[in-house]
């Protein structure tokens, strides 16, 4: 069990985070996964724009909204 999480995890040659969701192979992020996962944390992936938590342990999809980023940060 990786970082004590129930989520199977694996991380890609190209640092890409994988994680096996309800018995499918979901991309997790790359820099906006958090090491170590902690209870509670909550990302947004910049590829796809899911959104996941660690809830009671598990990585959970709490959503899909597209990624933006501030016109200040362009």
């Amino acid at each position: 069990m990786a970082f004590n999480l129930k989520t199977r995890l694996w991380q890609t040659g190209s640092l890409d985070w994988w994680g096996m969701l309800d018995n499918e192979d979901v991309y997790l992020g790359c820099r906006e996964f958090p090491l170590p996962p902690e209870e509670g944390d909550e990302w947004h992936v910049k590829k796809t724009g899911d959104l996941f938590k660690v809830i009671d342990g598990e990585i959970c999809k709490v959503g899909n909204e597209p990624y933006t980023v501030d016109e200040w940060y362009k």
